[in-house]
């Protein structure tokens, strides 16, 4: 696959070629400049971060579809998603413009400047997207076919359904995290091997997934299915997910219901959404189906992106982490858009902000597996992370760190990070 060509555009901010941020990216978030301010939308350049209601109050952001919408003094993106398409890339057109190397705009006024960029890190970022609703998926069919050899054996095959639906269940929404917020160690119900009767306390096999999601942008009226040729007007942008979890918690309380207090204690997003727009360049081809789709997930043309995703795990103590999983979205059995229109097919309304996962991205090489259980083959296969540190589930003080992107030609529309520390389980009262 060529990569495509060399950006054209150029930021007056210097910008790494190894940046994850450049002009092509102009990811959205939610951060907070200094304690005691209030927090507000800011668009990733380089090292820094642009604080757009700085430029809406400028009269920079005021074009016919975001004149007198207050959407960038706000501490979610919802106000700013439920505006549509029309407005996200009037924002992207003019935060573009600004931004160029040729702009005197705000590259020459050293005042507005200084109000508007402010290094990375020196704010705090925040959940970018207040969702409500999160439903994950188990769009890999890798990861699908291997827990399934894990769980019940070498001749085990996919759910009868699995070819024919992306597999789905509803989350929890509370619990969605920002990057960097601690994970504390769920208790819950758990089966012992080798016990007859379950037990109550902290889980042993705690577990990360490696996921992408998109945030819906203005959704639906109930009942009113979302075709697959209006789906791409409903993704406002994609960010890290990981959807952690407890396996012994799950494998004990899953059937016939499916996952509970294993996965509902946490799940970590990264802090900057990036826009379609510029995953753009980025568009491939999906894995092949077989047998086809029914008529209404059948899609034409790339509609996946060639997109990079890494796990780094640092054991605790360890002096630096180890990356433990390469593997790429473009694998992924399901895309995010026939994830989407299946999601409404029955006439679900689905709101401005809403999270879709993709479920855990695994490849077919024992290296591009997206979690522990896969990783170590249910615990079995320890992984070697340094000479002594060795781990097949999480360990109190370990941290997790997803991070991703897309490879142009001199540069990268990337990710940052999604990450997560794992703390001691909470007292529990019997």
């Amino acid at each position: 696959m060529q990569s495509p060509p060399a950006p054209a555009l150029r930021s007056f901010i210097d910008v790494a070629p190894d940046s994850h941020f450049p002009i092509q990216n102009l990811p959205y978030g939610i951060f907070i400049p200094q304690p005691g301010e209030l927090p507000r939308v800011g668009v990733a350049i380089g090292e820094y971060v642009l604080d757009l209601a700085v430029l809406a109050e400028r009269g920079l952001l005021d074009g016919p579809q975001l004149r007198g919408q207050r959407v960038f003094d706000q501490e979610t993106l919802n106000a700013f998603i439920a505006l549509g398409p029309a407005a996200w890339n009037e924002a992207r057109a003019q935060i573009t413009h600004v931004l160029r190397h040729d702009v005197a705009l705000l590259r020459d006024d050293v005042a507005l400047r200084d109000m508007a960029l402010i290094p990375q890190t020196a704010v705090e970022l925040c959940r970018p997207v207040r969702p409500g609703g999160f439903t994950d998926f188990y769009a890999s069919r890798e990861h699908a076919e291997t827990v399934g050899r894990l769980f019940r054996g070498p001749e085990a095959k996919l759910p009868p359904q699995y070819l024919h639906l992306p597999i789905g269940y509803h989350g929890r929404t509370s619990s969605i995290v920002v990057s960097g917020a601690p994970i504390v160690r769920p208790t819950g119900q758990f089966l012992p091997a080798d016990a007859t009767a379950p037990t109550c306390g902290p889980s042993r096999q705690l577990d990360f997934e490696l996921e992408v999601g998109v945030f819906v942008g203005r959704g639906n009226a109930q009942g009113r299915p979302i075709p697959m040729n209006r789906a791409p007007n409903q993704m406002f942008g994609l960010v890290l997910v990981n959807d952690w979890s407890a396996r012994d918690i799950q494998a004990w309380e899953y059937v016939p219901l499916g996952p509970f207090l294993g996965k509902n204690f946490a799940t970590t997003i990264s802090p900057w959404v990036v826009p379609l727009a510029a995953l753009e360049p980025f568009r491939c081809e999906a894995p092949r189906q077989d047998p086809p789709p029914l008529p209404y997930l059948q899609t034409r043309g790339p509609q996946t992106w060639n997109l990079h995703l890494e796990v780094r795990l640092q054991a605790a103590g360890a002096a630096a982490p180890t990356t433990i999983s390469r593997t790429n979205f473009r694998g992924m059995y399901w895309t995010l858009i026939q994830q989407l229109v299946h999601h409404t097919v029955g006439g679900c309304n689905l709101e401005p902000g809403d999270l879709l996962a993709s479920g855990t991205v695994s490849g077919s090489a024992p290296d591009a597996r997206g979690c522990l259980l896969e990783l170590t083959e249910r615990g079995t296969r320890p992984l070697q992370l340094a000479p002594g540190i060795t781990r097949t589930w999480l360990d109190d003080g370990d941290t997790v760190t997803l991070t991703g992107w897309c490879a142009g030609d001199g540069y990268r529309v990337g990710f940052g990070e999604c990450r997560g520390s794992i703390t001691a389980a909470a007292p529990h009262e019997a």
